[in-house]
This record gives C-alpha cells, sequence and structure tokens, in this order.
C-alpha cells in the first residue's frame, strides 16, 4: 500500500468480487502502455519475461502472445500433478501445456495482449469464475487475431497441492467449459468433450457389462494408459504413485464439471 501511494504510476485497487476476470477489468482500463501483461499467484516469472513477450510481439505478427505453462512441485503430489498436466494423457492436445511448443496456437498461459484488442472485443466476461482466458482467447481468435505461443517466454506455475484443491480445481474448469463453447462454437474440440463421455461411460458400466462383457475393454485401455503414463517417467516411486491419483482426478472432475455445467445450459 506504501508503494502504491510513493509511486504514482502504481495502482492499488480493491476487488470486492474476489474473482480474476474482475480484478482484470478494474485494472485494464487503467493501463497506458501499448501493451498488457498479466501476471498471477501460483507463478515465479523468468529475470526476462517482460522482455522476451516484447520481443515476441516484434518478431511475429501477433495480437496475444505468451509462453507455456511450466508446472513444477515442491511435494511429491506438486511434482505428480505437474507431470500428469502435461502430458496428452492428461489434458489432451492443448498446447500451452506443452513445453517446447512454439507458433501460433488457440490460447497461451495468462498472456500479454495489444491494449488495442480490447476496444475490438471488449474486455472479460465476468461470468467466467474459470476459463475466463480460455473464453477470452477464443473470442480473439474467432474474430481474427492472432495468438502466439513461444517458450522463450519462460515463467513456472505451482500446481494445487492437495487433491480436494485439484478436484475443485479441475470441477470448476469443466463447469465453465459449456458456457465458453456456447459462445465460441468454433472453438469445440475432442479433448473438451472427452472426460464427460468417459463419467458417463463410467456410470452405465457396471449395468453394460452385464449385457456384455466387452464394454469393459475402454476401461482396461484406460488402466494400461493410466500404468504407463504414471510409471514411465523420471518421477520418483511417491510422485509416480500419486500420478495413480492425479490422472482420473483431472479426468472425473472435470467430467462431473462439464456435465453439470451442460445441464446449467439446458436448463
Amino acid at each position: 500500500m506504501d508503494f502504491a501511494r510513493n509511486n504514482p504510476s502504481v495502482y492499488l485497487l480493491d476487488n470486492p468480487s474476489k474473482y480474476v476476470p474482475f480484478a482484470l477489468n478494474m485494472a485494464i482500463p487503467k493501463c497506458k502502455g501499448d501493451f498488457i501483461i498479466r501476471l498471477d499467484a501460483h507463478t515465479r516469472y523468468s529475470h526476462d519475461y517482460f522482455e522476451r513477450i516484447l520481443e515476441t510481439f516484434v518478431c511475429h505478427e501477433t495480437d496475444i502472445v505468451g509462453g507455456p505453462m511450466r508446472a513444477i512441485g515442491v511435494s511429491s503430489f506438486q511434482k505428480a500433478v505437474a507431470h500428469s498436466t502435461s502430458t496428452i494423457f492428461g489434458v489432451g492436445n492443448s498446447q500451452f501445456h506443452f513445453i517446447d511448443y512454439k507458433g501460433y496456437t488457440d490460447s497461451v498461459y495468462l498472456g500479454a495482449w495489444k491494449r488495442e484488442i480490447f476496444n475490438l472485443i471488449g474486455l472479460f466476461d465476468e461470468r467466467m469464475i474459470r476459463n475466463q482466458d480460455d473464453e477470452f482467447h477464443y473470442r480473439a481468435k474467432n474474430a481474427g487475431l492472432k495468438i502466439y505461443q513461444d517458450p522463450a517466454i519462460i515463467s513456472h506455475y505451482y500446481p494445487r497441492d492437495s487433491w480436494k484443491k485439484l478436484f475443485n480445481q479441475y470441477y470448476q474448469y469443466g463447469l465453465y467449459k459449456p458456457l465458453v463453447l456456447q459462445k465460441i462454437k468454433s472453438q469445440i474440440k475432442l479433448r473438451h468433450i472427452v472426460p464427460s463421455l468417459f463419467v458417463l461411460y463410467f456410470l452405465v458400466m457396471p449395468i453394460a457389462i452385464l449385457v456384455s462383457p466387452f464394454t469393459a475393454i475402454p476401461l482396461v485401455l484406460y488402466g494400461l494408459l493410466l500404468l504407463g503414463f504414471s510409471f514411465f517417467n523420471n518421477l520418483s516411486w511417491t510422485a509416480k504413485f500419486n500420478c495413480l491419483l492425479v490422472y482420473p482426478t483431472l479426468h472425473f472432475a472435470y467430467g462431473f464439471g462439464f456435465i453439470v455445467g451442460l445441464k446449467k445450459l439446458i436448463k
């Protein structure tokens, strides 16, 4: 507070609504530069983070830039989450989770934007307690804007450190995703739908297996993939076993949330 008081270029804003999109929409109109860079908690940024972002804007024809989500952990559980959310089995083909991907994409971690684009497509949707960045970036892409990911933009994200926190996070991701896809139908991907289909399959499987034992084949394949992605890696043995819990949590929490979110839309 004292720092903001002694530096007129720094604004300390009170956000009584608490959630991220409200904070962003309060802060963005106060920005005066040509570029706006988002910094969140749970993340450590490299010393040249700003410089790399500006270089990417200069070197590429793009309106939004960002780096991949480099998830790291302190505890074995966090390390398991970091590993699981960087694999195709954990998050599908979501490019901003893959640290080597460079090029145009659908969304980026956090993001930096040309200030002028907010005049074109508006601010963040305050209904999106989660997924507000996805919705905004999908909306930007739908309007013809370009989004570029450069792995030279380095930050390190610390994921949730308990099962309950992780479940709640991914449940909310799933819960708000149908609203995002209802607004931006052109961005519907298979990875958005699969977890909810698997949840429905898992619920009916005990009855379906009585009709035909072959209905258990997807569950067997899932188990084999779970074992493979959990144990064929460089993690400690404790983290490997944590992966056995983390992967299903990502899938089932997101899937249940998506079903509930879809039900709300249908109402």
